[in-house]
């Protein structure tokens, strides 16, 4: 009898253990507390076969989009930029497009599998306000998966949020020049026949206060700089002027190539000093996107469509046009 109760009970068993054993291995990745100081590019990089590059692609414009993640409730909202609480005209075509990758397959991001990868590790954006609106807009989508999500502003940061569910930070640090810039008003009044009101220093290898201290305390970085280099933020009345070990920098460098030497100060830093096995990126910029003026000109963004190949040329900023640089932060 035994002999047989065992005969009738073992398959059961064997097979509700294999059940068990693909569970855990299917889920384990999203709940294991795995040892933040090994953070591999690939697990987090979309991955198929053949290769293939997501920023290669088109916009569609998407009539079965599912459910909107977030509303105009969103705590992480500045409520001067919340486009959906102020009503801001053809939000729902605006929101209808999606970017179709040429060769590959591009999943709408899951909140909960994201900060299930991330769990325990913390995500830093440095820059100006093109991380800034992304940032926000992100923390409104991870919040879905942890609506116990705390506003976050320690270390110098701008703006972030707490994911106590995962022990996940992702902040803003405001740097838009990313190196340390300051205004100096005009000490001599003998003559303003230049029409100089003062200079705006900037040293060229000095880190910028918000993000000088951040190195160790992030597992992924996101850089960016572009739109505060142009005359219109520093027009000749106020120009930029570039030190380096604390003297100005002879002959005075203009405004592109100052560019130059700042991305090159930083992008050096953030190899010498930022931990090799932090994940680093380094995102460009957008196109303007203003219609009847630029932003100082009683521009407006009417826009509710993106812009075709042929005027992104047109509306690119200028310096991340003319310049061409390998910074190998990936």
């Amino acid at each position: 009898m035994p002999t047989k109760l065992y005969s009738s009970i073992f398959p059961s068993i064997f097979f509700l253990s294999l059940i068990f054993l693909f569970l855990y291995s299917t889920f384990l990745p999203l709940y294991t507390n795995n040892d933040s100081s090994s953070l591999p590019t690939n697990k987090f990089l979309p991955s198929s076969s053949p290769p293939c590059n997501l920023f290669k692609g088109h916009w569609v414009l998407n009539s079965t989009k599912g459910k909107p993640f977030y509303d105009d409730t969103c705590p992480f909202h500045r409520n001067a930029w919340n486009c959906l609480k102020n009503k801001r005209d053809n939000m729902g075509i605006i929101n209808s497009w999606k970017w179709v990758p040429k060769d590959c397959k591009l999943e709408r991001v899951d909140p909960w599998r994201f900060l299930g990868l991330m769990r325990n590790r913390n995500i830093g954006f440095v820059g100006d306000s093109l991380n800034e609106n992304f940032l926000v807009s992100f923390l409104c989508i991870l919040r879905v998966a942890d609506e116990g999500a705390k506003k976050w502003k320690k270390k110098g940061a701008w703006r972030g949020a707490y994911f106590p569910k995962y022990n996940v930070t992702v902040a803003y640090h405001r740097a838009v020049l990313l190196a340390k810039y300051k205004w100096n008003p005009k000490q001599s009044v003998v003559s303003d026949e230049d029409e100089l009101k003062g200079i705006y220093r900037v040293d060229v290898d000095i880190l910028a206060d918000e993000w000088s201290s951040i190195a160790d305390f992030y597992h992924v970085l996101v850089f960016n700089t572009g739109h505060w280099w142009g005359y219109d933020k520093f027009p000749k009345e106020t120009p930029l002027v570039f030190y380096r070990h604390g003297r100005p920098i002879s002959p005075p460098l203009g405004l592109l190539d100052g560019f130059k030497v700042v991305l090159e100060n930083m992008v050096h830093h953030i190899q010498k000093e930022v931990p090799k096995n932090t994940l680093k990126f380094w995102r460009l910029q957008s196109p303007r996107h203003f219609y009847g003026g630029d932003w100082n000109q009683n521009g407006s963004c009417l826009f509710d469509r993106p812009l075709e190949e042929e005027q992104v040329s047109v509306n690119i900023f200028y310096p991340f046009f003319n310049c061409n640089f390998k910074f190998g932060l990936v």
